[in-house]
């Protein structure tokens, strides 16, 4: 008795590939049919390697032929995996309204992230665009402070029918911290899943409205909040900042590196070195290199990516911040001018981006491996 596949193969479309939501035929998994007077042989490949899977498929396909073609047939099936590769398909943007999201990273504790990501937020506003900040630093914020906002609470607005927060707006640039939602005496011992929710709240929760820049200010070292930032939200570029003293400078490399991998993909825009000399006010045409001279600039030389400048350790830049007024505000002075280069650079560095490579895309990863904190 001859059998038809045509028969064969509509018999097979009762059964629901493993992991594919389609029939076996929808989905292309049956590869071949084979046929004699008292035997079927169908040859079948599914995504799903599980044994259970491949028996659960060959169950159901001697049923369906048994059922629907003829009960007495011998029917063999031979059952393979394979995991299909899927076409990459660009993700968009996830935060609406927002054109351009700036990492601030370190790869060492103390180097003055905070401070550069809060006077950089400040030069851009006075260029007149739109800034927000997204305070990652989850166990220690501080943006709250340096913002002069500590007491301040988001309100909630209500956004297309759903309830949002609203951040915090000082000096004209809008502010999520998580300081604003805990006790300034109590420590954040939360493990990583915990402070990944709460960044993609302040991220996705918020009504952050229309931005030409986010500032993201991220912790020291590369860990779980780093990777759950680049999976959630396609990063424009990363600002690295240093001192110059050779220690620093190893963590940064590693910053660097974390950011350059093949698997996270994010153009490093460039490295700042913060506390690069002193000036005494006594003595204001003297520069005492304290950590070392121009250790960010030659790092920067090294790795191929672009030196944005250097700010001076200068008490007026840690009492500015203590008292919540960023001396980027200051008009007419050498830190104005400091951080304002420093801005025009990153600038710079971004159009240059924009113009040479793609838009980034969220980090599709599991695992980070190669990066240490």
């Amino acid at each position: 008795m001859a059998y038809s596949k045509t028969e064969i193969k509509k018999a097979l479309e009762t059964i629901t590939a493993p992991g594919e939501g389609k029939s076996l035929v929808e989905s292309e998994s049956i590869k071949n049919i084979v046929t004699f007077d008292k035997e079927i042989i169908v040859d079948v490949t599914i995504a799903n390697p599980s044994l259970q899977a491949k028996k659960k498929v060959e169950v159901e396909i001697m049923k369906a032929i048994h059922e629907h073609i003829d009960q007495k047939v011998d029917v063999k099936v031979n059952v393979t995996s394979e995991t299909k590769n899927e076409p990459f398909k660009p993700e968009k943007p996830k935060v609406p309204g927002i054109k351009n999201i700036i990492a601030v990273a370190s790869g060492k504790g103390g180097v003055g992230k905070s401070t550069i990501t809060s006077n950089l937020a400040i030069s851009l506003q006075k260029m007149g665009f739109k800034v927000g900040i997204l305070d990652a630093d989850i166990y220690g914020p501080s943006t709250h402070l340096m913002f002069d906002v500590a007491n301040a609470k988001p309100l909630s607005v209500e956004i297309d029918g759903r309830s949002k927060m609203q951040p915090v707006e000082s000096y004209g640039v809008k502010i999520l911290s998580l300081g604003f939602f805990t006790d300034a005496n109590q420590a954040v011992i939360w493990r990583g899943a915990m402070a990944s929710k709460a960044l993609n709240q302040m991220i996705f929760d918020a009504h952050w409205g229309e931005l030409d820049f986010l500032l993201i200010d991220l912790p020291p070292g590369t860990g779980d909040i780093h990777l759950s930032i680049v999976q959630a939200v396609p990063i424009t570029g990363a600002v690295i900042v240093s001192t110059p003293q050779n220690i620093a400078l190893a963590d940064a490399k590693k910053g660097v590196a974390m950011f350059k991998q093949e698997t996270i993909n994010v153009p490093v825009l460039g490295i700042v070195e913060n506390m690069s000399y002193f000036t005494p006010a006594e003595l204001p045409d003297n520069k005492y290199y304290i950590f070392g001279k121009d250790g960010a600039k030659n790092l920067a030389e090294d790795i191929d990516t672009a030196f944005l400048g250097e700010v001076p350790l200068v008490q007026s830049i840690r009492e500015a911040g203590d008292v919540g007024h960023p001396v980027a505000l200051q008009e007419n002075t050498t830190l104005e001018k400091a951080f304002n280069d420093i801005t025009k650079n990153t600038l710079s560095q971004l159009v240059k981006r924009n113009d040479d490579l793609p838009p980034t895309e969220v980090v599709r990863i599991t695992t980070m491996s190669g990066c240490s904190s």
